[in-house]
């Protein structure tokens, strides 16, 4: 499967009025072919089979290259999975988009790809802090979005409530970002964590969460 190949098949199934109306809601000038992103997923799902690690980073950094959004939705879903033997060239081809990242929608599709990276091997949170001082708006929302599984833990290990704490230290210094994609980035990451960690998020909000905007402040303790 080369990238041309799978750049026909996602066109064979375009939309051109959904097309039109996907690229007026996320307001980019960038091509769109008004694809769904269940039909995406399951292209990706069959182009995955039979191919290997190295084959589907080549696709999938030949479908990002594209700037076609539907196939840089494709190439998250070739590399979202959570078990990838010698996966070194997975994260280092998912870091690559971050800087650039220009809305929510493409930017949530890798970081998606890029949790189960984050996943198999935690020391790669320490390239992930280094995001948190970006110039780049959607570089410092990313450290937060890509995180989000440390929210969800029932359970955590020890080694996971310190990565807890690590983040929200994250999270500290970005409530005077007058963002509101960051504002909301730390709303959605303490919403989350309220679910299942109820005295962390109170203790943020009773501190550096004050100096959060109330949206965002109400946002984070919807489920508390």
């Amino acid at each position: 499967m080369t990238p041309s190949d799978a750049l026909a098949q996602l066109h064979a199934l375009s939309d051109p009025a959904k097309a039109a109306e996907q690229a007026a809601y996320h307001k980019s000038s960038r091509t769109f072919f008004g694809v769904t992103v269940p039909q995406i997923t399951e292209l990706a799902k069959t182009w995955r089979e039979g191919m290997d690690t190295p084959a589907r980073v080549a696709l999938a950094d030949g479908l990002w290259q594209s700037n076609i959004h539907e196939a840089r939705v494709a190439a998250a879903k070739l590399l979202t999975q959570a078990r990838i033997a010698e996966d070194a060239p997975v994260w280092r081809l998912i870091a690559s988009w971050v800087p650039q990242f220009d809305g929510w929608a493409l930017a949530d599709h890798a970081c998606d790809a890029g949790e189960r990276r984050l996943q198999a091997d935690p020391a790669r949170l320490d390239e992930v802090e280094s995001w948190t001082t970006s110039p780049h708006m959607w570089t410092r929302r990313a450290a937060l979005v890509i995180t989000l599984p440390w929210t969800k833990q029932n359970f955590p290990k020890d080694q996971d409530l310190a990565i807890r704490d690590r983040v929200l230290g994250w999270a500290a210094g970005y409530v005077g970002d007058p963002d509101w994609f960051i504002q909301k980035a730390v709303a959605w990451w303490l919403r989350d964590l309220s679910k299942h960690d109820a005295e962390r998020t109170k203790a943020f909000l009773a501190g550096p969460g004050q100096g959060l905007k109330p949206r965002a402040q109400r946002e984070a303790a919807k489920h508390l």
